[in-house]
């Protein structure tokens, strides 16, 4: 899959240890591309992925509590058809999802060929959120070996023909702060305020930096990690929506060639039926 300039700009450095470098806020003179007209090709280019059902589309969506995941799968559904479109979303393991290996519980909603699927947190949590809520004894991890499995998991589906693009949200502690807070000034938003929120703040240092490590250890040029500044929910949004349109483009210029002799049949057919 080749990414255009633009995607290419948000790369993950595989010389830098993670995303602390990389802002969280655009600078006043990058321009941000129009999301209305991404979302207009994102549903114009996923209807023709559908047609085809050749390629198919995962889309990882990761970032800490507040960051916007849910926000931007919504937007970026705006115009999905919705018989090619699905999105799951994954927390902490259930008891049956922990005495399965870590990738049992993402195989059967990967996206089939045709599909887009976008996954709000994945099969990357296994390597960051359980190293902060481990779901069983933590002597029993080998992350090294959990890195792996992750980066030939998704080679697979890659040469499967299945495109995995992965999006980190970068947000600043500040904002990260103030977007908790609103949460309970807003009674449409109180709903998802609970304990672990609590303690996801209190253990924001650590999770920061097991993120760092993880994403650090499965950007790969099959699979490669796209770090956006999130500190400003509309901006994320169009450089996303900009970078998804993109790999739709590449997966499916074109609708499917029509069959001709279908088709004289077909016109043959309601001929026949006084339909002109």
């Amino acid at each position: 899959m080749k990414y255009t300039a633009f995607a290419r700009s948000w790369f993950l450095e595989p010389k830098k240890p993670g995303f602390k470098y990389y802002p969280t806020l655009l600078d006043e003179d990058q321009k941000v591309p129009a999301l209305e007209a991404s979302l207009e090709d994102i549903g114009e280019y996923q209807r023709r992925l559908w047609a085809n059902g050749k390629k198919a589309l995962l889309l990882v969506v990761h970032g800490p509590d507040t960051s916007g995941k849910d926000s931007l799968i919504r937007t970026l559904a705006t115009y999905a058809d919705p018989a090619g479109f699905h999105a799951w979303s994954f927390s902490r393991p259930t008891e049956t999802e922990a005495a399965h290996d870590f990738l049992w519980r993402v195989t059967p909603l990967l996206p089939a060929y045709g599909q887009m699927v976008a996954f709000n947190r994945s099969h990357h949590e296994a390597v960051i959120g359980e190293r902060v809520w481990p779901v069983r004894a933590v002597d029993s991890y080998d992350w090294p070996a959990r890195y792996q499995a992750i980066c030939d998991f998704e080679r697979h589906l890659v040469s499967e023909g299945t495109c995995v693009v992965k999006v980190w949200l970068n947000l600043s502690e500040d904002e990260h702060k103030r977007r908790l807070l609103k949460r309970l000034d807003k009674p449409r938003k109180r709903w998802k305020f609970d304990r672990s929120d609590i303690e996801g703040w209190k253990l924001r240092a650590d999770y920061q930096s097991y993120a760092e490590q993880a994403l650090a250890a499965t950007h790969t040029e099959a699979a490669p990690w796209f770090i956006v500044p999130g500190d400003r929910k509309p901006e994320a949004r169009a450089i996303i929506a900009a970078l998804v349109a993109d790999v739709l483009k590449q997966l499916a210029p074109d609708y499917p060639a029509e069959h001709p002799d279908v088709l004289e049949e077909y016109r043959a057919l309601l001929a026949e039926q006084g339909v002109s």
